[in-house]
């Protein structure tokens, strides 16, 4: 397997959807509670990239394997094992090795940390599994957008953000009971200002499925947009993005976010340019994309929000 094959296998280009809500969680952590844990930092970063990698890896391989459609541009084109011709065992051993460092790095941040650290990791990993494989795998069912948004727009900026503060949840053992408590004030400020990851990521899910319809239909994947029809999916993917300025807008005027936040509304005539172009043509080749550069567009410029209100607050 060449590099090229094994960077299209986990789709290397997708991984800023993973790796965004972790850069946001890092930097939430150390504006409003100036802590960061370098090592900590690494373990994560390693054991999320790896375990984002192996379950691209292990989508790709269950549509090859479970693909009845055999013609179009996501089997021939988008599909890394079709594409370079891999040999199943290659795409295992693949798949394998990077659970197995995903396993290894996400053991020794725990180690390094508490057993919360553990208890969210493993559902975490328990749900990427589980959207790809199994029976019934949650990407080709309904629940595959909500999944997706709330495990990496919510649960990874969220444990991005215990690693480096861990009050935010408590487990205290007597005998044999134990007690969890939570921080559920900063939580709920936490779940709020990552809304924009949440709807931004469940939107790229969205979208995927929504040019998918007719293969999907033809291969026994019943999601959303099968559901609901293209026309509501299609109203649902443009309020998911007005949503993540709303959330914005709300978080920034009570003090839940900086009140620089508001500078992402710069963002919105580019944004809705997007959506426009999206709700005219709805194609995996040429628009799909349009979802992960709205992704970007918004997420980033919040994110620079934050680094610049960071610098005014403690620099100036």
């Amino acid at each position: 397997m060449t590099l090229t094959s094994f960077l299209k296998l986990v789709e290397i280009r997708t991984k800023i959807a993973s790796i965004t809500p972790f850069i946001l969680g890092n930097i939430y952590a150390f504006y409003f509670y100036r802590s960061f844990n370098l090592h900590n930092f690494l373990l994560m970063f390693l054991s999320l990239l790896s375990i984002d990698m192996a379950t691209t890896a292990i989508n790709n391989y269950q549509d090859y394997k479970k693909a009845q459609q055999k013609k179009g541009y996501n089997y021939e084109s988008h599909n890394a094992v079709v594409k370079y011709n891999l040999s199943v065992k290659n795409v295992k051993i693949v798949i394998g090795s990077l659970l197995t460092a995903a396993s290894a790095f996400g053991v020794l941040l725990f180690l390094n940390t508490d057993i919360v650290v553990l208890l969210l990791g493993v559902i975490s990993f328990l749900i990427g599994i589980l959207y790809t494989c199994g029976p019934i795998p949650i990407s080709r069912t309904p629940a595959g957008e909500i999944f997706s948004g709330f495990l990496m727009g919510f649960l990874i900026p969220m444990l991005t953000i215990y690693i480096h503060n861990m009050s935010l949840i408590n487990i205290f053992t007597e005998g044999v009971f134990f007690t969890v408590q939570f921080n559920w004030i900063e939580i709920l400020k936490i779940f709020l200002a990552t809304f924009p990851l949440t709807a931004g990521i469940a939107n790229i899910m969205l979208a995927n499925n929504i040019c998918d319809i007719e293969d999907d239909l033809e291969n026994n994947r019943y999601t959303l947009p099968i559901y609901i029809g293209r026309d509501k999916s299609l109203k649902l993917f443009k309020i998911f993005y007005y949503l993540c300025y709303l959330f914005i807008l709300i978080t920034a005027v009570f003090k839940i976010v900086p009140f620089y936040s508001l500078l992402t509304f710069v963002t919105i005539p580019a944004v809705v340019k997007n959506i426009n172009y999206f709700l005219q043509k709805q194609d995996k080749k040429e628009t799909f994309i349009l979802s992960i550069k709205n992704f970007i567009i918004i997420n980033y410029s919040y994110i620079i929000s934050f680094l610049i209100a960071f610098i005014i607050k403690y620099k100036f």
